[in-house]
């Protein structure tokens, strides 16, 4: 006479546990890369040799007078002390030539874009150290890769709603949605 087999003799839990964590694991090393492509900057960019100068982060990175940020320094900014090529890095050499000299902007990849629901201004933060939200670059000697969803197109590093609603609950100010969303 023939045994029936039942369920736990064919297999049970432990098959399907550990096929479920199988796949967790390779979704988990798998989904991402599928999700962002990386992205390098037009020029290789020291923070590094620019702190060694003794230039701070609001020499290039200014504040308009209202207090609101202005965005990245343009080629007038920096051609103040690069018309030339200053040092012997090919990158400056690259930069001097292909951009100053030609009166072509460098088409640098911001890390940081927010959506446009968001309406974020750095005059109300002013208080804050700029790493309180921002990475240190001033050990960079290369920038970072940035890795960029393909879904939504912001990268990475883009502040997520809830750093800046933890940041709000600590230091007492509002999270209400209007407080940040247009």
């Amino acid at each position: 006479m023939e045994e029936k087999k039942t369920s736990s003799q064919s297999g049970g839990a432990l098959p399907f546990i550990l096929g479920l964590l199988a796949a967790l694991a390779v979704g988990w090393w798998m989904f991402p890369k599928a999700l962002f492509s990386e992205s390098h900057q037009p020029i290789r960019f020291s923070h590094k040799v620019h702190a060694e100068q003794g230039m701070a982060c609001d020499d290039c990175h200014k504040m308009r007078d209202d207090g609101s940020y202005a965005g990245l320094p343009n080629n007038e900014k920096c051609g103040e002390c690069h018309s030339d090529v200053v040092g012997s890095d090919p990158a400056e050499k690259k930069f001097v030539e292909e951009y100053i000299q030609k009166s072509k902007e460098v088409p640098w990849i911001i890390y940081q874009n927010q959506p446009d629901n968001v309406y974020f201004t750095h005059s109300a933060h002013q208080a804050q150290e700029c790493t309180e939200c921002h990475p240190k670059m001033t050990d960079n000697d290369s920038p970072p890769v940035a890795r960029i969803n393909k879904i939504t197109g912001y990268t990475e590093r883009t502040l997520k709603m809830w750093q800046c609603e933890r940041c709000h609950a600590e230091n007492g100010v509002s999270n209400a949605c209007y407080v940040c969303h247009k």
